[in-house]
């Protein structure tokens, strides 16, 4: 049986840094933010190049080692077959060990980009697969799927596998991210996490996740009690002290707030007003006012 065909012209793919839990929404809720990496790659006649320029230049790999080719190695195989070889570059803006889905983007990027190089390969391999295939690699499906599909998603897995649906988030809310300079690897800040929880503390999130769907997409004005989390944050404080500390002052002075992902940066969901205020509030962090992503992971013309 023959392999796929593949395009002769190169493809550019951006992908969304993305936040996950956002409080209460422990490995289910993701928000996709304007922040983005870019992905060029051709099918080459032989070989593997990779070329990285920004956040990781200096660390990544540059072999089949690097994620966004481990994951185009993924879906080719899915797809019917490898091509004889791949030119890869990469323009990194998402921080890496940061809480902001950089993983995930370098996951969805290589996917996404193997698809658009194969011919027909969006129906060989079509949005449910691609989700599917991206929480398989990344191992839970939060941040994939807000980086995939954009806005504000519930992801879960069933039998059937990663599964999502996608709402918009309220024109009003303005995300700040207060980013450190120091890294905290999900492996590490997951080892933290205890084993059972108490009861209360579970319900407690239950509810306020139900309302924090509210919340994001039609009343932020119930952010703040939205946002309450009881699961994971304060058993990870200790890997991210500075961190916890801006999210409890920030909350104190009536600005929801949350670690972003597995931390260390700090999400801020205000508004126009609140967001000008915010941006100065922590000295030590670099604070950056974001636009929310609609558009998720998406093939661009390659001269924008």
């Amino acid at each position: 049986m023959a392999g796929p065909a593949f395009r002769a012209a190169a493809v550019r793919v951006r992908v969304p840094a993305t936040s996950a839990n956002l409080g209460p929404g422990f490995d289910a809720f993701g928000l996709a933010l304007g922040l983005y990496d870019d992905v060029v790659v051709r099918v080459a006649d032989s070989g593997l190049t990779v070329d990285i320029a920004g956040e990781g230049a200096e660390n990544l790999a540059r072999d089949e080692r690097h994620l966004v080719v481990r994951s185009m190695r993924a879906a080719f195989d899915r797809l019917g077959g490898q091509p004889r070889g791949l030119e890869v570059v990469c323009a990194n803006r998402i921080p890496h060990g940061r809480g902001l889905g950089s993983s995930s983007a370098a996951i969805c990027a290589g996917l996404v980009a193997a698809r658009a190089v194969t011919i027909g390969g969006a129906g060989l391999l079509d949005d449910d697969a691609l989700l599917a295939l991206a929480s398989e690699l990344e191992g839970h499906p939060d941040n994939v799927a807000a980086c995939l599909r954009g806005n504000f998603t519930v992801a879960w897995t069933d039998d059937d596998g990663a599964r999502t649906i996608v709402l918009e988030p309220s024109a009003q809310v303005v995300p700040v991210v207060f980013v450190p300079s120091t890294e905290v690897l999900t492996e590490t800040a997951r080892g933290l996490l205890p084993k059972t929880v108490p009861l209360a503390d579970a319900a407690v999130n239950a509810g306020r996740a139900a309302l924090l769907v509210e919340a994001l997409t039609r009343r932020p004005e119930l952010l703040l009690t939205a946002t309450e989390d009881r699961l994971h944050q304060d058993y990870r404080a200790s890997a991210m002290p500075d961190s916890a500390a801006l999210v409890a002052a920030l909350r104190n002075e009536g600005v929801p707030a949350v670690i972003s992902g597995a931390g260390p940066t700090v999400l801020a969901l205000t508004d126009e007003a609140g967001a000008e205020k915010v941006l100065a509030f922590a000295p030590g962090f670099a604070a950056h006012r974001l636009e929310l992503d609609r558009a998720g992971a998406c093939v661009l013309p390659l001269d924008m």
